[in-house]
């Protein structure tokens, strides 16, 4: 009976080492909804231009737009004015655990998928090589607080979480991952790698190169389209960097357009090698970037995060990070 007793008792002890070991694991997902509209930074959406006049600015940077005043599509006939502004469209988050949904308020969603946790690797030059999975949310802002309505300029998709990387297997594999990135192996060199400091300057004055399109400015190479990064200081550039290679990644796999140029006046346009200076990011999480720094809150792909990403990451609630993603949108707005 005494031995029985033991037995019991170790059952217990070893059911609640089991409990509190998975409970201490589900705690480290955490997160919160964004507000959107205290967690938003609504000057990222200028300048706002009708037929290349600005009209509103807020002192937000911009690319160029069409200098015509009237313009034409086909289908459906189409006769309008072109207009241009900076869409708020996806969000992305990269997590430490898989299947955390950090901005679905720290949803804890594993479902038996044997995937990858984060890690690091620290190196002998200061720097940490570090894996991240990253979720990609179609998030159409403008349309679904229904700010505008029935307006083929924007983007009219219900909100989604479309793409989790814990189910693609080419994420956290480099050599498989060149399948859709055969171009990598002709920047496997110093002089490709070193041109991107180039890059770093060109985007923190303004926006980055497409001419360097291997490079995501100062976060250093856009490639691998992978969820490994190979030299990192710190999770806000790691982050950013991730949040840009997953823009790449999903273009390039044809499951995300342009949405600016002329060609994409009438509609979205397919670029399997992406327009850097299409996209803007702006922190959500874990500390809203809301607080105008030289006059803004969002920043180019490749900005550098010295400023903007100070004080942004911090133990056990600020090691995840979510952004909001603002496409630069042409479209020929139609009055007939």
């Amino acid at each position: 009976m005494k031995s029985k007793s033991i037995n019991f008792l170790i059952g217990v002890f070893a059911f609640a080492a089991v409990f509190l070991s998975q409970s201490s694991i589900a705690s480290t997902c955490v997160g919160k909804f964004p507000n959107p509209i205290t967690d938003i930074c609504w000057e990222c959406m200028y300048p706002i231009t009708i037929a290349s006049i600005n009209l509103i600015t807020s002192g937000q940077e911009d690319t160029p737009n069409p200098s015509e005043l009237v313009c034409a599509c086909g289908n459906p006939p189409t006769i309008g004015t072109p207009v241009s502004f900076w869409e708020p469209m996806r969000r992305v988050e990269v997590v430490r655990q898989p299947f955390c949904m950090v901005s679905l308020g720290g949803i804890d969603l594993s479902v038996g998928v044997n995937a990858p946790a984060a890690g690091g690797l620290a190196k002998d030059d200061g720097t940490t090589s570090v894996f991240y999975q990253v979720h990609w949310y179609v998030d159409p802002l403008l349309f679904y607080l229904q700010v505008i309505l029935d307006d083929k300029c924007l983007d009219n998709e219900g909100f989604d979480m479309s793409y989790p990387t814990e189910l693609d297997p080419l994420w956290n594999d480099d050599e498989a991952t060149r399948l859709i990135n055969p171009d990598l192996y002709l920047f496997l060199n110093i002089p490709a790698i070193a041109a991107c400091a180039a890059d770093c300057v060109t985007a923190t004055a303004g926006f980055p190169s497409n001419t360097l399109y291997w490079c995501a400015g100062c976060q250093g190479s856009l490639y691998p389209l992978d969820g490994n990064v190979g030299s990192s200081v710190g999770g806000v550039e790691a982050s950013m960097l991730l949040a840009e290679r997953m823009t790449a990644k999903l273009q390039r796999e044809g499951l995300m357009a342009a949405a600016s140029g002329p060609d994409a006046m009438c509609g979205y346009v397919p670029q399997i090698i992406m327009d850097k200076t299409n996209y803007k990011f702006q922190m959500l999480f874990p500390i809203p970037q809301t607080t105008q720094i030289a006059g803004k809150c969002c920043q180019p792909l490749g900005r550098t995060t010295v400023l903007w990403g100070a004080g942004k990451e911090f133990p056990y609630q600020g090691e995840d990070f979510v952004y909001e993603v603002f496409r630069k949108r042409n479209c020929c707005q139609g009055a007939f």
